[in-house]
């Protein structure tokens, strides 16, 4: 299991569109991953989920990946936080 902490760095914070290409992203991987400020963590595979985080800029989540493919996922989404969501800002 990998657990790591990301800072929400982009302008709009976890908003739909972001929300949606982490989602995205999460389904592309054989394993768990589960996203939060706190226990209890969300799915993070789960839009509604992530919605409900309400995570604005500067917010850190805590992001815990178990499966086959936690080290594939947990760069994806590494990287993704750190692209701004491919949104500049």
């Amino acid at each position: 299991m990998i657990s790591r902490k990301i800072i929400v760095i982009n302008n709009l914070g976890l908003h739909a569109r972001a929300a949606t290409k982490l989602v995205t992203t999460a389904g592309r991987y054989k394993c768990s991953i589960r996203t939060g400020i706190q226990e209890p963590l969300v799915d993070a595979k789960s839009i509604m989920s992530l919605m409900l985080l309400a995570a604005s800029k500067g917010t850190v989540l805590v992001f815990e990946l178990d499966g086959p493919e936690e080290q594939l996922a947990c760069d994806a989404i590494t990287d993704l936080f750190a692209d701004y969501f491919g949104e500049g800002e």
